[in-house]
């Protein structure tokens, strides 16, 4: 039986992001394609908003709250009253949201098109933030406030678990028991699960699943994907459910409560492609009745070879194989990999046998077919440049390595296989996926989704991209080290990237060290610097709260991050509170870190979040309001020459970094180029036309380079002018052979000085130009 006879199910249970689907489903489907599986793919939180911010949709929701009798507040009541304008407006604004009907945005800005509700009190400066031309950007985060206002009516009422990027995440935050879970799911459906069930109740009907699959990425998924993964029950009893993902992955590692397995088959952990290929296969053959074949070749083979055997012996022989069969199953001896399950004496276990993961180069291109890519939406929902990126458009999801090439940060879990198990794949079969996404999707935008993309890796995929004319437009997760030179910025720059986030963290020196972050204040500041120059937004993560730290570092992480903006060299920022995992070094060994951990004891089902105290640090809570203040201002243009008090209730100790740490960073000097002879040649620009000229010393050549913005010229000795012109043409038509600069002197014209033609401002030209050193 091929292996398409069975009928897999993959489901994105709600809710992650609106504007774009998460993408664990469409790489898990693509793998299972490469190996001959049939799959389906649903993403039942985008289903959920559609269904539920529809007119028929809003008008449940209306009828459910007057028939519900709850004790409303006024902003609730204001919006019953408006019910008309909403049921009018919702499915306009929704298609203006897909972006199928962006003409409506006039009157969003400039009509009372909308209902406004309390979201609205405190809406920014649209002038200010969105200019006067960006009419359809004001509207879009207009009309992101008017679902967020129906989102608070739905969340006050009929669905208090409602988030529009989580559902019911609480219940599944700090789960050490599954008691709360176990309560939410035996009380009634209320009408959101109502309408979740019902949109599973059509898939299940169309699709007819053997097997089902929950990827649970967040806390708040879980609840969604439990309570869809009992239905599934109902409908199909004979159909197996599965789970991983994020969440799974971190809290789930421990986990011994049975009753979370009346929901879910297996749980799997860590990538999913190893384990759901054992599953699968095992599945297959408990579908195909395949033992009894084997018991049946088994007695032929025996009675083959022993033909004067006791015939009583050989029924016995077949028998034992049989029962050996048996007791192989009862006892879980079975070909699965990272998986938990229930065993039949109601006990959970935990089967990991030796197989090899699958190594990155094979884990396939994602595949996104099933999902309504038109149907997402695309939500302005905060001000900030870096956070629209996640919610603003369609991106299509890729990693370009497997794991963490650093994988030291003391904060982060370095101990799991996401993080730990670093590998790559070759630029030209990562741009061979890209190019097979795009020709599916129709989309050309890419979030590189990895923990830290390693520079070597994203150098040689963006000279993959150039060589091949591959247009797209990129961004993602890097560490502020010094490989990321000014020449590699530009390079990216040039194959598409527009943004870059990546952690500093705690802006000291100190903090960075005991974190093991491996960068420096200087460092990061130069590195930024060189993306902002080449044109690439810079986003940083920051956190406060670390172990040991001071009310004094708190606040001159603050003063540098000022500098920073200042600077104009980070555009974008979020502070994040420090919070101790059990998978982190901070979290195994916190005596090192002299914290104290104070609970939560390890229960059954979820542990991963610990609580601590800090007792050789400041009070860290007090500073988090603060701190918020200042990053929104600072990051718009506003107030950063106030003093650093300006932003607490109350007293704080002043700066102790130099005002102009920052401007110091980006004045160091430079390594000059002759000083990088083994460094490579790249030539971003098109082939010069060469031409001569008389000149007082002797002939020279002018080089005329026809670029997009603007033609240039370059005016050197006849000789130099021969060496640059066949230089610069075949580094234009040639990307395979590496040319370095020591290459590239060997050749330079007799009797010239090379170190010297590499000071003067021809060659300055050519690098300002687009004459890399990489």
């Amino acid at each position: 039986m091929p292996t398409s006879s069975l009928r897999i199910l993959l489901i994105t249970p709600p809710l992650t992001q609106l504007n774009t689907p998460y993408p664990a489903t469409a790489y898990l489907k693509g793998f299972l394609g490469s190996r001959g599986y049939s799959v389906t793919q649903a993403d039942l939180g985008l289903e959920l908003v559609l269904k539920l911010f529809s007119q028929t949709g809003l008008a449940r929701v209306f009828a459910a709250i007057e028939a519900g009798g709850f004790d409303l507040s006024d902003n609730a009541k204001r919006m019953l009253r408006l019910r008309r304008s909403y049921l009018s407006t919702i499915e306009p604004v929704i298609r203006f949201l897909q972006n199928k009907d962006n003409t409506l945005a006039p009157r969003i800005c400039h009509s009372r098109f909308l209902p406004e509700a309390s979201r609205f009190d405190n809406v920014a400066d649209l002038e200010s933030a969105f200019g006067t031309m960006g009419l359809t950007d004001q509207a879009r985060h207009l009309a992101t406030l008017y679902l967020e206002d129906l989102g608070d009516l739905i969340k006050e009422t009929v669905g208090p678990q409602f988030g529009f990027s989580r559902y019911a995440e609480k219940l599944a935050m700090s789960a050490t028991t599954f008691d709360g879970l176990q309560e939410a799911l035996d009380a009634p459906a209320n009408l959101l699960d109502q309408m979740l069930l019902e949109l599973l109740d059509e898939l299940v009907a169309r699709t007819e699943p053997d097997v089902v699959g929950f990827t649970v990425p967040f806390p708040g998924n879980l609840y969604g994907a439990i309570r869809l993964a009992g239905r599934v029950k109902e409908l199909r009893p004979t159909a197996k459910t599965l789970m991983g993902g994020g969440y799974p992955n971190t809290e789930l590692r421990q986990i011994k409560e049975p009753r979370f397995f009346n929901y879910i088959d297996f749980l799997t952990l860590d990538d999913g492609e190893g384990p759901w290929l054992r599953l699968l296969g095992h599945l297959r053959e408990e579908k195909e009745r395949r033992y009894a074949p084997a018991l049946e070749r088994h007695a032929e083979l025996v009675e083959a070879s022993l033909p004067l055997a006791n015939p009583n012996l050989v029924g016995e022989a077949v028998e034992m194989l049989r029962q050996a069969q048996h007791d192989e199953l009862i006892n879980h001896q079975l070909p699965f990999q990272r998986t938990f399950l229930r065993n039949e004496t109601g006990e959970v276990v935990y089967v990991n046998q030796p197989f090899p993961d699958i190594p990155h180069p094979e884990v396939g291109t994602p595949d996104y077919s099933d999902l309504p890519l038109t149907e997402y939406l695309s939500v302005i929902e905060v001000l900030n440049p870096m956070h629209r990126l996640w919610s603003d458009g369609r991106w299509n999801k890729l990693t370009v390595a497997h794991g963490c090439y650093w994988k030291r940060c003391s904060f982060c879990d370095v101990t799991l296989d996401y993080i730990s198990r670093y590998e790559t794949a070759p630029s030209t079969l990562l741009v061979d996926r890209i190019e097979q996404i795009v020709r599916q999707t129709g989309q050309t935008g890419f979030h590189f989704v990895d923990e830290a993309a390693p520079p070597l890796a994203l150098r040689d995929l963006a000279i993959e991209l150039l060589k091949r004319q591959v247009n797209i437009t990129w961004w993602g997760n890097i560490r502020f080290e010094k490989t990321f030179s000014p020449d590699l910025c530009r390079l990216l720059a040039a194959s598409g990237c527009i943004a870059v986030s990546g952690g500093l963290e705690v802006a000291s020196d100190r903090l960075l060290a005991l974190m093991e972050k491996g960068v420096t204040i200087a460092q990061v500041a130069r590195v930024t610097d060189g993306f902002t120059q080449a044109g690439i937004m810079v986003h940083a993560y920051l956190m406060y709260g670390f172990p040991t730290e001071t009310a004094q570092e708190t606040v001159d992480s603050l003063e540098v991050v000022r500098q920073l903006f200042g600077a104009g060299i980070v555009q974008s920022g979020y502070w994040h509170r420090f919070s101790m995992t059990a998978h982190s070094p901070v979290g195994k060994n916190p005596e090192k870190y002299k914290v104290q951990p104070i609970g939560p004891e390890p229960g059954p089902f979820a542990w991963n979040d610990l609580w601590h105290d800090d007792p050789t640090g400041t009070d860290h809570e007090q500073f988090g309001p603060g701190l918020a203040k200042a990053l929104y201002n600072y990051l718009h243009g506003v107030a950063l020459q106030e003093p650093l008090s300006f932003w607490f209730d109350f007293r704080v100790p002043k700066p102790t970094v130099p005002r102009h740490l920052i401007q110091q960073a980006l004045q160091e000097p430079v390594k000059p180029d002759f000083a990088k002879q083994n460094q490579r040649l790249f030539w971003l620009g098109n082939a010069p036309e060469l031409t001569l000229e008389a000149g007082k010393k002797g002939p020279r050549a002018v080089l005329t380079f026809y670029e997009q913005a603007e033609d240039f010229e370059v005016k050197v000795p006849a000789a130099i002018g021969q060496w640059l012109q066949e230089l610069l043409s075949g580094l234009t038509a040639d990307y395979d052979t590496k040319v370095l600069l020591k290459d590239a002197a060997r050749t330079f014209p007799q009797g010239q000085n090379f170190e010297q033609f590499l000071q003067s401002q021809s060659w300055q030209l050519l690098r300002e130009k687009g004459l890399l050193i990489l």
